[in-house]
């Protein structure tokens, strides 16, 4: 019997030493239109960054949620990422690689999740994303910043 208390508590020990620990989790982010009245056809509602801050050489996921007044059968999302204010990331995918089209009427979530390469530079970034319809019309633009951290449990 002797031989069980240290067992019980090592793990107690370390079940409380793991408790204390801050996690990083998704976390609403601040999100701004490209043009300042907003008047995009798609309202952007919000983003959700997970794990934020980003950390390379790891899955990240950015859940846009949205909505549309009409619906929306393709089209395509050009993604433009920027270091200290460099651009220095383009991407565009068809718009059905990211969500299931059609897009009926109402609140949608666009998903997209990427692994960085486990060299990018640590510190603030900024992704800007356009969504535009199968004939090119321009039905959002934002923009948000977000931070790529080290893995460990910093704070930025």
């Amino acid at each position: 019997m002797d031989s069980v208390a240290p067992l019980k508590l090592s793990l107690l020990l370390f079940l409380a030493s793991i408790s204390l620990v801050p996690v990083p989790f998704a976390q609403a982010t601040n999100v701004k239109y490209c043009d300042k009245k907003g008047g995009y056809p798609v309202k952007v509602r919000g983003v959700k960054i997970s794990p934020n801050p980003v950390v390379p050489g790891k899955q990240a996921t950015f859940n846009i949620s949205a909505s549309t007044g009409k619906v929306i059968d393709g089209g395509k999302v050009v993604i433009e990422v920027s270091f200290l204010r460099v651009p220095v990331h383009t991407e565009k995918h068809d718009l059905s690689e990211e969500i299931s089209c059609p897009i009926a009427v109402g609140n949608f979530v666009l998903s997209h999740t990427q692994t960085l390469p486990v060299f990018t530079p640590h510190g603030p970034y900024t992704l800007k994303m356009k969504l535009e319809d199968d004939k090119n019309q321009l039905l959002t633009c934002i923009s948000f910043d977000f931070k790529i951290g080290s893995g460990s449990l910093e704070v930025f």
